[in-house]
Order: C-alpha cells, then structure tokens, then sequence
C-alpha cells in the first residue's frame, strides 16, 4: 500500500511529519483530498482546518491561518500558520 510522506511547517517550526494514508484541506478552489499517487499540485490554503489521516489509524488535525499545500510524488507540504 502507498503512502504519503507528509510534513506541516509552521515559520517557526515543524508542526507534523510523518507517513499518511490521506490529507484534506480547504483551498482557495474549494476543499481538497489526498490520496497516495495524486497529481502534483501547489494551493493556496484558507483559514480551516487540515485533517491527517496518519499510517497507524490516529488522525491529526490542525487550524492553519493562511499559507500554501504542496504535492509532488507522494510527499505533501503545508506550509502556513499552524495552531
């Protein structure tokens, strides 16, 4: 099974890292899920939250102010205000 290697970063810290199964979060377009294999792609994130559905079954979930989601060959970055 494919998994996402998957890291939130907040400007002063690393927030999160680890392996997941998926990522959802609220972009300028609308809300978004991913999914090992997904298209790369580069959003920019509102104000909502960023769940992380994490490899062992635990989901984290993070209050971002702001900031950008990118996906590139199963590795996601949330870069933004983390609370």
């Amino acid at each position: 099974m494919s998994l996402l290697t998957v890291e939130v970063v907040s400007p002063d810290k690393r927030v999160w890292s680890g392996e997941a199964k998926s990522v959802s979060a609220r972009t300028l377009e609308g809300d978004i899920g991913i999914l090992p294999n997904h298209s790369p792609l580069l959003g920019v994130l509102v104000n909502g939250q960023v769940s992380i559905k994490a490899a062992d079954g635990t989901t984290a979930e993070f209050t971002i102010n702001g900031g950008f989601l990118s996906v590139s060959n199963n590795r996601v970055s949330v870069l933004g205000q983390a609370e």
